[in-house]
Order: structure tokens, then sequence, then C-alpha cells
């Protein structure tokens, strides 16, 4: 397994650039959001390999109203994506402004599933023609994104299945799915064949593994048994001290060998 941190939610007293330097002297591939606000060369400069960013700056998937915008946008954001050597591309069922609903909307249909399933298809597409992956993230309704239909890792790993296109894979989020759905070692074994990442945080509190109740160390042991060689990346905020923060994300997810005598 790789690890990446999310540079945008530690070392939050620095530039981005330096928190991006001092996640990748660490040890750590980087993530990032919105890749119009930043010194893509700066960023280039330091060194770091980046795994993912966000992937659309408008519209929601799920909205026949609003899709195009979704694919449209997207491929704005890929000559970045490829100038950093970004391969995964982050995108919602619906459209976020800072961290909110856009466009609230409290009951999923029919037409909204259909809707998603060919615009993921859509990015899949796009996605072959650049050589990138577009992901879709689950997010949980409960606290953090109230009014986003379809958001369940449920939901979007049906979705994914339903576009059929090996560009378009799920970004399982599983700080969200532990607050609306738990289960979360049955839930990674499902969603397997569907990975594009995996990303973590604590729950409550959204901060590092090991400051909440989700035993992280029994999911690193599951996704080692099962094989899974992909990026987990931790998309937490800090609870103190950044550096102590990327350490215990790695102590969570470094993994004893296992019975195969394969280090991982």
């Amino acid at each position: 397994m790789r690890l990446a941190v999310c540079a945008e939610m530690v070392f939050t007293d620095l530039p981005f650039t330096e928190r991006v330097r001092r996640i990748h002297e660490a040890g750590f591939d980087v993530e990032l959001w919105d890749s119009r606000t930043k010194d893509i060369g700066a960023l280039k400069a330091t060194g770091a390999v980046f795994s993912s960013m966000t992937g659309y700056t408008a519209g929601s998937l799920v909205d026949p109203d609003t899709a195009d915008a979704v694919v449209r946008t997207a491929e704005t954001l890929i000559p970045a994506a490829l100038d950093l050597g970004v391969r995964r591309m982050v995108v919602h069922p619906a459209e976020l402004i800072d961290g909110h609903a856009a466009r609230p909307v409290y009951r999923a249909t029919g037409q909204m599933w259909t809707t998603g399933a060919r615009t993921l298809e859509r990015l899949g597409r796009l996605g072959e023609k650049y050589g990138v992956t577009f992901c879709l993230e689950n997010l949980n309704t409960i606290l953090d994104h109230p009014g986003i239909p379809l958001a369940r890792a449920k939901d979007t790993l049906a979705l994914v299945q339903a576009a059929g296109h090996p560009n378009a894979r799920l970004m399982l989020d599983l700080y969200h799915a532990q607050m609306g759905e738990g289960n979360l070692i049955e839930l990674v074994r499902n969603a397997l064949p569907y990975l594009g990442e995996i990303q973590v945080a604590d729950v409550p509190g959204r901060c590092e593994p090991g400051t909440g109740e989700i035993n992280y160390a029994a999911v690193a042991r599951a996704l080692a048994e099962a094989g899974y060689d992909g990026t987990v990346g931790m998309e937490a905020w800090a609870s103190g001290d950044s550096y102590a923060a990327l350490e215990a994300f790695r102590a969570a997810f470094t993994v004893p060998a296992l019975d195969t005598g394969v280090q991982v």
C-alpha cells in the first residue's frame, strides 16, 4: 500500500507549498483539492508525488440539468493534473460549494441514478482519453454534507458498477462511511474490485487514526489480506502536531508480514 496525506488539512499554519514539501520529506504522497488556487510550478519543484486532486469545479453528477458542467469542467482541470502527474481526479455525487451542497436535495430519484451512471461513464471515457481515472467519493449526509443525494458508500459503489468503465472508480472514504453506514471491513472487501483509492480519518472529529472509534489497524490488516496494493490517503485534520498525526497514520497502516512472508 502507498500512503498519501491531504495537504489541505495538515501543517495549516504554513503556506501550501511548504505543507507539500514537509509531507513529501516525511515519505508520503500528496493529495490536494482545487488546483486552480495553487502554484503548479512551485508544487512540481518540491519533487512530491501527487496522488489525487479535485476533478471538477461545477455541476452535479446526478443532476440532468448540470451534469454536462461536471464533464466540461473536468476536462479543463486535466492539464494541471497531467502537469503534476496526478492520475486520480475526485468527483462527488452532487456539487459542493465550500463543503456544502450547492443545491440541497433530500430524496433521490430514478432519474438521478441513471444520470449519475451515464455521467460517470462519460468521465471514464474522458479519463481514458487522457490517462487519468475519475474517482467518485462517498460522503456522509449526517454531519458534513446534508443535501447530497446518492452519497452513501453503497450508492456510490452502485453508480461505479453501473458506469462500467475502468477509468471510473470509487474513492472510498472510510470516515464518511463510518458516519453513515459502518461495517467498514466488509465494505472494503465488497468494494475492492472497484476501488481507485481509500481515504481515512477517525470518528468523531475527523482527525488522524487513533483519535476516535475506528480500528484502523484491523482495516489495514483486512486490506493487506485482500491483496489491496493501492493508495490509502489520510484526509484528516491533525489533532495536535502535524508530524505526530502523520506518524500515527503510518503506524496504523504499517501491517506486519502476513503468513505468506510478503511484507506489505
